[in-house]
């Protein structure tokens, strides 16, 4: 394992540390005490895995393709912008707009995210991207979504908050949203439609959910014991007359 002490390093020069260490072949690279520091991760495409000891700044993993990211604490705004590849995992809670124009890859977080995760995220027949959160989500949850998964857990039955904000899946015009629990459909744009998973849904939600459970530690049978609902899109083109004419 390749450490890198990141304490009072300017973002440039920890990200050039990682791509140097990259380029001599290391592949297990811990980066500690980091504090805030942007842009680690982005635009990667070796196959390495990075352990991230401290919070990380904004748009992490952006345009990322290939490596691993394990983020022990927290996380900021902007993970997985248009990443293509990879996967990161965040141990704690995260903030704003993960998973921007996201076309592949994996972001599993263990608590709470933020607004706008999933906005414009694609997927294609060759790839699509997925986004499973732990806890709860801000407003705007799966925004103009394209393509791809996002699964919502609401994992802390003692929390009192909804599971989710306002104007769930607004703009959605590919991909799937699945909840655990129930859904107020007053918090969907009206352009989704809310239904019971079928047979070969709980297969796809399985496999996400195996995965991410084998990242985080936890158990797969006690997540699946509460019931699901699945969001869809039922038009493709939900505002094109508030645009076009």
């Amino acid at each position: 394992m390749f450490e890198i002490d990141a304490k009072g390093s300017y973002y440039r020069d920890l990200n050039n540390k990682v791509r140097d260490a990259i380029s001599k072949g290391e592949k297990e690279i811990t980066l500690k005490n980091i504090n805030g520091q942007y842009y680690i991760g982005d635009g990667l495409r070796e196959k390495v895995s990075i352990i991230i000891e401290g919070v990380p700044g904004n748009d992490l993993a952006a345009f990322m393709d290939g490596p691993t990211i394990r983020i022990k604490s927290n996380a900021q705004d902007n993970i997985g912008n248009t990443m293509n590849s990879g996967k990161v995992i965040i141990e704690g809670n995260a903030g704003d707009v993960l998973g921007y124009g996201m076309r592949g890859g994996k972001l599993h977080v263990r608590g709470d995210v933020g607004y706008r995760v999933g906005i414009h995220m694609k997927g294609d027949k060759k790839q699509a991207p997925t986004i499973v959160v732990g806890g709860t989500a801000g407003d705007f949850f799966g925004e103009y979504m394209a393509g791809g998964l996002l699964i919502l857990l609401g994992l802390d039955e003692n929390d009192p908050r909804p599971i989710v904000g306002d104007y769930l899946g607004t703009g959605m015009h590919g991909g799937m949203i699945f909840i655990r629990g129930e859904v107020d459909e007053k918090l969907c744009g009206a352009e989704v439609g809310i239904m019971d998973p079928d047979a070969d849904d709980l297969k796809v939600l399985k496999a996400a959910l195996t995965d991410y459970c084998n990242d985080l530690g936890l158990n797969l049978d006690e997540i699946m014991k509460k019931s699901f609902k699945k969001l869809i899109p039922v038009s493709l083109r939900p505002y094109g007359n508030l645009y076009a004419y």
